[in-house]
C-alpha cells in the first residue's frame, strides 16, 4: 500500500476513474445473472477487497478504525449502499452513457446540498449550470419511452445524490475515515442482493465477472480515489472524474456495441457542459483564495 500512496494524487484519481468506467461494460456482459444476483456478488467481492485494504492499512487497529468512524461512518455506509444498488439497477435497465452522464451531476448536487445544509451561497454561474443540467436530464429522461429505461435513468440519480450526501458528512465530520463506511456499504448492498434474489448461485462465468466488478472495478477504483483525493484539490478531482463519464460509454460501444440514443447523447453533452462550467467556477474561486 506504500507504493500506492507514493503515486501522484491526480494519477491515482485517474486510475480510480479508469477502473470505475468499466462498470457498465461488466454489468452488460453478465450472461444469466439477474439484477439482484449481480448486486450480491459484486458487493460481496467489493466488501472483501475493502476489508483486505483495511487489514493491510490498519493491521491490529482495524476494529478501532470502525469504532472511530462511529455513527457518521455507519450512516455514510448505509447511504452509499443505496447508491451501489441504484448503480447496478441503472446499468441493468438503461444505457451506460445515460448512467454515466447522470452520475456526473454529483458536483451540482453538492452545490444544492451545500446551500441547504451548509448555508453556502449559490452563484449565478452555479445556478446557470443547474438549469443547463436539468435541461440535459429532461432530454434524456423524457426520451425514455420504455418503462425499464425510464426507471433505469431515475435510479441512476441515486449515485450523485448519495455521493453528495457522503461529502456533506465528510465536511461535517472531517476527521472521519470513510473507508470503513465503504465496507459497511458493501455489506448492506450484499444483504439487499441476497434478500431480493430467488437464488444466489450463478454460472462460473458470471461469478468471475462479479469478482472483476467487486475487486478491481469498484474495489480498486474507490481505493485509488480515496488515496489520491487526500493530496489532490477537490476541483481537480471532479474534473479528472469526468473521464469516467467519457470512457464508460466508449467501452460499452466498443465491446458490447451499445449505441446511446441521439437524445441521450445531446442531453449528456449538455450535462457535461454544465458540469465543466461549474468546475471552471470552482477553479477560479480556488485561484482567487490562493492569491489572497
Amino acid at each position: 500500500m506504500n507504493l500506492i500512496s507514493k503515486l501522484p494524487g491526480p494519477f491515482l484519481i485517474f486510475l480510480g476513474a479508469f477502473s470505475l468506467s468499466f462498470g457498465g461494460l461488466i454489468v452488460k456482459s453478465f450472461e444469466g445473472a439477474t439484477l439482484w444476483q449481480i448486486l450480491f456478488w459484486r458487493s460481496l467481492f467489493f466488501s472483501l477487497t475493502v476489508l483486505t485494504f483495511l487489514l493491510i492499512s490498519y493491521k491490529k487497529k482495524t476494529f478501532k478504525a470502525f469504532k472511530d468512524s462511529g455513527f457518521p461512518g455507519f450512516f455514510g455506509g448505509i447511504i452509499l449502499s443505496f447508491g451501489f444498488c441504484g448503480y447496478v439497477f441503472a446499468m441493468y435497465n438503461t444505457t451506460v452513457a445515460n448512467t454515466n452522464f447522470i452520475i456526473s451531476l454529483q458536483i451540482l448536487f453538492l452545490a444544492i446540498f451545500g446551500y441547504f445544509f451548509l448555508k453556502e451561497k449559490i452563484s449565478a454561474i452555479t445556478f446557470t449550470s443547474i438549469i443547463l443540467a436539468m435541461t440535459g436530464v429532461l432530454l434524456m429522461v423524457g426520451n425514455s419511452l420504455t418503462p425499464g429505461e425510464l426507471s433505469g435513468n431515475l435510479a441512476a440519480f441515486t449515485m450523485p445524490i448519495t455521493f453528495a450526501v457522503l461529502i456533506m458528512i465528510v465536511r461535517k465530520f472531517p476527521t472521519v475515515d470513510m473507508v470503513p463506511a465503504q465496507f459497511v456499504a458493501g455489506i448492506c448492498s450484499c444483504l439487499i442482493g441476497y434478500l431480493l434474489s430467488s437464488k444466489i448461485m450463478i454460472s462460473p462465468h458470471d461469478i468471475f465477472l462479479g469478482f472483476l466488478a467487486g475487486c478491481f472495478q469498484v474495489g480498486l477504483g474507490f481505493i485509488f480515489i480515496t488515496t489520491g483525493a487526500r493530496t489532490t484539490p477537490s476541483a481537480m478531482v471532479g474534473i479528472i472524474m469526468l473521464s469516467e463519464s467519457v470512457l464508460g460509454p466508449l467501452w460499452a460501444f466498443l465491446f458490447v456495441s451499445e449505441r446511446p440514443s441521439l437524445f441521450g447523447l445531446i442531453g449528456g453533452a449538455i450535462i457535461l457542459f454544465a458540469v465543466l462550467i461549474q468546475f471552471y467556477s470552482l477553479l477560479v474561486k480556488s485561484k482567487k483564495s490562493i492569491s489572497h
